[in-house]
């Protein structure tokens, strides 16, 4: 592929590595390092002039540096005379902050996406965005893939008894991702409504529609310190259901997350590597990961080849 360069920021060489092995690349030659008073240096180590830059940082880790050192990256390869920027974020940082919630809340979300349009971003590539419209906060073009293909994948490759699952979504935010899921394998959909008295604690939850003997299968956005999916997964057992899987496409676990799912009683959690996972499996053996490295690998290759990204809405990659 010729006049395109791809770069790995910090927080997730391994993703990037399987990227650029998936499309026959090297990755490009850059160095991250920290000055002594925890500025951030990025030293871009070959020629971009005229190419088709993608820079792929995930939002995870040390969040605000990883997103300080992809808004350095891109501002260093624009200002190098690169025909084109993209950023790849598999996990988009402050997606969460994305409404004015109470009052004087920050709209992080809308912040971060005009940091990343003034560093000189043309394009960005993310995935499963925590809300869809945070592609409005952009004026540039934004292509959120959807890890629903590789998920719905992992279900029939994995879960012998799918036929005879239910799709339950944690909150009632995630209802028009786990209808689509519901729908996709033609199996029927739960709810389970949650009030909330402050952010990261759950209060009490309310199961809408029948579990009992199906294995049920949480599917979400995101779990952070898993408080509500591991409040639902009691609960779905409480209803009778025979098993409970869990499948997120961002897996943050902070904080007591790791020992809330050992405790819990899921027979698997299961996550794709938009975020690194190898140090919380050894400590998790719950967790299990899916890998979407192939889905952002021929997104990049479409886009720089001019071609439909919309095949990959509903298809993995072979």
């Amino acid at each position: 592929m010729p006049n395109i360069v791809l770069f790995s920021g910090s927080s997730h060489h391994d993703l990037s590595q399987r990227v650029a092995d998936r499309l026959g690349l090297e990755l490009g030659k850059v160095v991250t390092k920290k000055f002594s008073n925890q500025e951030t240096s990025v030293e871009i180590g070959e020629s971009v002039r005229g190419e088709d830059v993608y820079i792929i940082q995930s939002g995870c880790g040390e969040i605000n540096d990883n997103l300080m050192e992809l808004l350095i990256m891109i501002n260093a390869c624009k200002i190098a005379s690169s025909s084109r920027v993209t950023a790849v974020i598999p996990c988009f940082p402050y997606a969460r902050q994305d409404k004015k919630d109470k009052s004087r809340a920050p709209i992080s979300a809308k912040l971060v996406a005009n940091m990343l349009s003034v560093a000189g971003a043309d394009h960005i590539i993310t995935m499963d965005l925590h809300a869809s419209q945070i592609q409005g906060f952009f004026d540039i073009p934004v292509d959120n893939l959807y890890a629903e293909p590789a998920v719905l994948q992992w279900i029939k490759e994995n879960i012998p008894e799918w036929r005879n699952c239910i799709i339950v979504s944690p909150d009632a935010g995630g209802a028009k991702r786990v209808t689509s899921i519901a729908d996709r394998l033609n199996v029927e959909f739960a709810l389970i409504h949650k009030e909330r008295k402050r952010a990261n604690e759950v209060d009490r939850m309310v199961l809408v529609g029948d579990v009992k003997d199906r294995v049920a299968i949480l599917v979400d956005d995101m779990a952070d310190t898993c408080g509500t999916i591991c409040h639902a997964a009691d609960k779905l057992m409480s209803a009778g259901a025979t098993k409970v899987y869990a499948i997120l496409t961002h897996g943050i676990f902070s904080g007591p997350a790791l020992s809330r799912i050992n405790n819990a009683s899921f027979e698997a959690v299961v996550v794709t590597n938009t975020i690194p996972q190898e140090e919380k499996m050894k400590h998790c053996p719950k967790i299990q990961f899916i890998d979407i490295s192939m889905i952002l690998a021929e997104a990049i290759r479409r886009t720089h080849n001019g071609e439909s990204v919309s095949y990959l809405f509903s298809h993995v990659p072979l």
